[in-house]
């Protein structure tokens, strides 16, 4: 089973502003940089899916956890 370590240099791209947190506007930006743009309102709920702990980021145990459920 993969630990933070796996997934924290795909993190770490995604975190721009390295907080070590995600947010709606940098997952906003990173679809918009990959060609798939999402609205403002799709990254706040995206966020808002993987967001345990309901502070509105994404820390990397969260992402972590999201990307084992998803098979990733």
């Amino acid at each position: 089973m993969a630990d933070t370590n796996d997934y924290a240099a795909t993190f770490d791209l995604v975190d721009s502003d390295d907080d070590q947190r995600i947010s709606a506007g940098e997952l906003h930006r990173l679809m918009e940089v990959l060609g798939s743009p999402i609205t403002e309102e799709q990254s706040v709920e995206a966020v808002r899916g993987i967001d345990g702990d309901g502070d509105g980021l994404i820390s990397l145990a969260e992402f972590t956890a999201y990307m084992r459920a998803a098979g990733s």
